[in-house]
C-alpha cells in the first residue's frame, strides 16, 4: 500500500468532502505563512509547564536517591563497626568487680577482671558502644571505629594513665595498713 495522506484516506472513506479538506489546507497554509511573515514565535504553555514539572521531579528525584544513598551508606558503617567490635571484642567477667565511667552524662557500669581494668586505665583497651552494651576493645580498633563514628567510642580522659615516674613506685603497700 502507498503512504496516503490522512486527509486523502478520509475523502476516500467519504467522512469528509473535498471542499472542507481543501479549506483546512489553505487555513494551515495561511498560518504557516503567518508566522513566517510576522516571525512570531508560539508559545505553547502546556510544554512549559511540562518541561516545569519535569524539572521539578528529577529534582524532587535527585534528593531522594541522595537521601537513600546516606542512609545506605550510614547502614555499611554502622555494619564495619559492629563487625569490627565483635572481632575485637576482649572477654568481661560477669562475676568480676563492675567498672564504672560516665557515658551521656549517666554513670554505666560493666563487669571485668582485674587484668583488663589496668589495659583500661592504662588506656591501651577502651570501652565502645555496641547498640545498647559496652564492650572493651585494644586502642588500635577503637580508633578505627573513631574515624567511622566518634560517638561510639567511650574515652576515658577523666582516668589519669598510672605514672612511671612514680617517686613512692617502688614501695609495696602493706595489705593490713589501717588507718
Amino acid at each position: 500500500m502507498k503512504n496516503i495522506s490522512l486527509q486523502d484516506q478520509l475523502l476516500k472513506a467519504g467522512l469528509t468532502s473535498k471542499s472542507k479538506a481543501h479549506k483546512a489546507k489553505t487555513q494551515k497554509h495561511k498560518q504557516i505563512k503567518q508566522k513566517q511573515k510576522n516571525k512570531i514565535q508560539v508559545v505553547d504553555q502546556a510544554a512549559v509547564l511540562a518541561e516545569k514539572a519535569k524539572l521539578k521531579q528529577q529534582e524532587k528525584d535527585r534528593l531522594l536517591n541522595e537521601k537513600r544513598n546516606q542512609q545506605a551508606e550510614q547502614k555499611q558503617i554502622a555494619g564495619q563497626i559492629n563487625q569490627l567490635i565483635a572481632l575485637n571484642k576482649l572477654d568481661k567477667d560477669e562475676e568480676g568487680a563492675p567498672f564504672n565511667f560516665t557515658h551521656d552524662n549517666k554513670v554505666k557500669a560493666i563487669y571485668i577482671d582485674e587484668a583488663l581494668r589496668q589495659r583500661i586505665v592504662a588506656g591501651t583497651a577502651v570501652i565502645v558502644q555496641l547498640g545498647k552494651t559496652y564492650e572493651v576493645v585494644p586502642i588500635g580498633v577503637a580508633e578505627k571505629i573513631a574515624q567511622r563514628d566518634k560517638e561510639r567510642v567511650i574515652y576515658l580522659e577523666d582516668v589519669a594513665p598510672i605514672s612511671s615516674d612514680d617517686a613512692y613506685a617502688d614501695y609495696a603497700v602493706p595489705d593490713d595498713l589501717m588507718w
